[in-house]
């Protein structure tokens, strides 16, 4: 039997933010110009842009506790066709079952204008829809969020 090698992870940047509101955005134009040209359609770049930086505030607000001194870490690899974006906070077990999407209420747009389920909430739900597979992975303090593209334009309804 024949095994094809799959290539090594390939790291296209690394990098820290002050955990202060606003910075998601310094986030959102880091990642996208590192990721450029490597195959993703514009409307998919726009969607991992939306993803990053829902997944930056998320980080420093509720990881970090918007505390500057703490940072947020934001690496960008290449595994074969797969763009990874993994964001890093120090929330980890404080972060409480409101952090864990799999603990979540699915947002209820009706539901959520009547007073029954609270106007928050709408965070990994964007996110699980705007990219290919999302990862939550909490190890000790650090809780990370892995936002995967595909760039062969895989449709967006494959999470892990």
């Amino acid at each position: 039997m024949t095994q094809v090698a799959r290539p090594m992870p390939r790291r296209l940047d690394a990098f820290t933010l002050a955990s202060e509101p606003g910075n998601e955005r310094l986030a959102l134009a880091r990642v996208a110009g590192t990721v450029q040209g490597l195959g993703l359609s514009e409307a998919r770049l726009e969607r991992l842009k939306t993803a990053v930086a829902e997944a930056t505030m998320n980080a420093i607000e509720h990881g970090n506790g918007n505390r500057p001194e703490i940072p947020v870490e934001v690496e960008v690899t290449q595994n074969g066709d797969e763009i990874v974006v993994a964001i890093s906070d120090q929330g980890g077990e404080n972060a409480g079952p409101s952090d864990d999407p799999s603990d979540q209420e699915e947002p209820d747009i009706a539901r959520k204008l009547d007073g029954d389920q609270s106007p928050r909430g709408w965070g990994f739900f964007l996110i699980r829809n705007m990219v290919d597979a999302m990862r939550v992975t909490t190890d000790g303090q650090r809780h990370t969020i892995w936002l995967i593209m595909r760039t062969g334009g895989a449709p967006h309804d494959e999470h892990i």
